[in-house]
């Protein structure tokens, strides 16, 4: 059955130990890791703190899931620049995060990430549809080794006009044509770009075999349930279609803070999970 992970920037204030612990508490069964909440230096990004982490999980009764905003720090990261030694330098780091992913656990990788493909200096939103295309054929072999999904993510039109919806990611996905080159569905994204409810973009898609990943808020980018948006169909198709993978709690905005909003959100939806099953 589908199980349940919270994206722990949510709680970030806490160490990690902490967020793990308060994850578990609330009933999640796992956590998604924003990796620039875990370093000052990136240099302490490594295996070994990989591992570290893992245990932390473990010791909390939870699993590392996922990682997800990939591209936030370092700073000065493009798929997309028009310098080649910039666009190197982010695709070694991708590699590191893949190797991280594995280390720690993490089954799927979730490429957001707007700021960092978005047009720069002229260029056009084909320009960096070529580059991203680039970069994902690069890290498929890494993705491969690893046994990591790398999932393209669709985001919304405000905040990148680089892949809005899951139609444009698996286009570029069926170029690579590999199981460990994907996208994913995020429900507020989905609720901007697509044309079709997203209990429909997901059924055609994970069919398709291109979804591998969930992720869940509300239109209005606070928590599942703290908004209009009905997320019910989209749980009634994933339990219809004996989807198993991770379904990742990521609100935007935290209301009536980090930790409130993660207890609100697991609450939420363990009682969607709960009327489906």
């Amino acid at each position: 059955m589908m199980k349940l992970a919270l994206c722990n920037e949510v709680i970030r204030e806490l160490s990690f130990p902490e967020q793990c612990e308060l994850t578990a508490k609330l009933g999640y069964s796992g956590i998604e890791i924003a990796p620039f909440t875990l370093f000052e230096d990136s240099a302490t990004f490594n295996e070994k703190d990989a591992a570290l982490r893992k245990q932390q999980a473990s010791d909390a009764g939870i699993v590392i899931s996922s990682l997800h905003w990939l591209l936030v720090k370092p700073d000065g990261l493009s798929l997309v620049s028009s310098d080649a030694s910039v666009r190197l330098q982010t695709q070694d780091w991708l590699k590191r995060v893949i190797a991280y992913a594995h280390e720690c656990g993490a089954t799927a990788l979730v490429h957001g990430s707007p700021k960092q493909r978005s047009p720069e200096n002229g260029q056009t939103v084909q320009d960096c549809l070529d580059r991203v295309q680039e970069t994902l054929t690069l890290l498929e072999p890494f993705a491969r080794q690893a046994g990591v999904a790398y999932c393209l993510e669709p985001l919304s039109p405000f905040e990148t006009p680089v892949v809005n919806t899951v139609e444009q990611a698996s286009q570029l996905v069926d170029v690579i044509q590999s199981p460990y080159i994907r996208t994913m569905l995020d429900a507020s994204a989905s609720t901007y770009s697509e044309s079709l409810p997203m209990d429909e973009v997901f059924e055609k898609y994970f069919l398709s075999g291109h979804i591998a990943h969930v992720q869940v808020n509300d239109h209005n980018r606070k928590g599942p349930g703290q908004g209009d948006t009905n997320l019910l169909p989209l749980f009634q198709k994933m339990k219809s279609l004996n989807y198993q993978g991770w379904v990742a709690v990521e609100p935007f905005i935290y209301e009536p803070d980090g930790p409130g909003c993660a207890a609100f959100s697991a609450g939420y939806v363990q009682g969607l999970m709960k009327a489906v099953s």
